[in-house]
């Protein structure tokens, strides 16, 4: 089975390994052909402009599309993001590929303000990401899409804790991090397939 995972620094990996991402560690335990077509900073929009390239051209089994985090620190509208992991769901499933739908985990404020920019307000993305999870669920419920809630498993065991030594910088997990984010998907490959 081949996966294109197509998305923005939370896919690509940033701030750890390669093998320490979320799709190495699954690549490794199950043996199935994770691609990462991550790019740090992209947006939607540029995931979108993409996609025929990076995961029609690639003929995968499946493809997990997340992204939205750059899209709401700029600025961008909740309906835009939507409207676009939707139009990448449906390119992928026209062409015969199974989409599934990653849902980014939230940022950490604090750490975020520190260690990127004081400039944008987290809480409003962290807001913004919420409501995404909660329209993009009902859209997959919709359309048949499988979803990988990675948002669930970061605020179970980290928000709601106040244990944030899994993110690196407030944005993006650390390797600890990462593993969360592997056994989310697992459930769903081991479940599933």
């Amino acid at each position: 089975m081949k996966v294109i995972c197509i998305g923005d620094s939370l896919t690509y990996g940033f701030g750890v390994m390669k093998r320490h991402t979320w799709m190495e560690i699954l690549k490794e335990k199950l043996k199935i052909d994770f691609v990462n077509r991550g790019i740090n900073g992209d947006t939607t929009a540029g995931m979108l402009a993409r996609s025929y390239e990076d995961i029609i051209l690639n003929y995968p089994d499946k493809v997990i599309i997340m992204g939205g985090t750059n899209d709401f620190i700029s600025g961008y509208n909740l309906k835009n993001v939507q409207e676009n992991i939707n139009l990448l769901a449906k390119e992928a499933k026209e062409h015969g590929i199974e989409p599934i739908i990653g849902i980014q985990i939230p940022t950490e404020p604090n750490m975020a303000r520190a260690k990127w920019t004081k400039e944008v307000d987290y809480e409003n993305v962290n807001s913004k990401i919420m409501n995404y999870r909660e329209k993009i669920i009902e859209d997959c419920k919709l359309n048949g899409y499988k979803y990988i809630d990675f948002y669930k498993a970061f605020v179970e065991k980290i928000i709601e804790n106040k244990d944030y030594r899994y993110y690196t910088d407030g944005i993006h997990p650390n390797y600890e991090g990462h593993k969360i984010m592997a056994v989310s998907a697992e459930k769903l490959f081991t479940i599933n397939y």
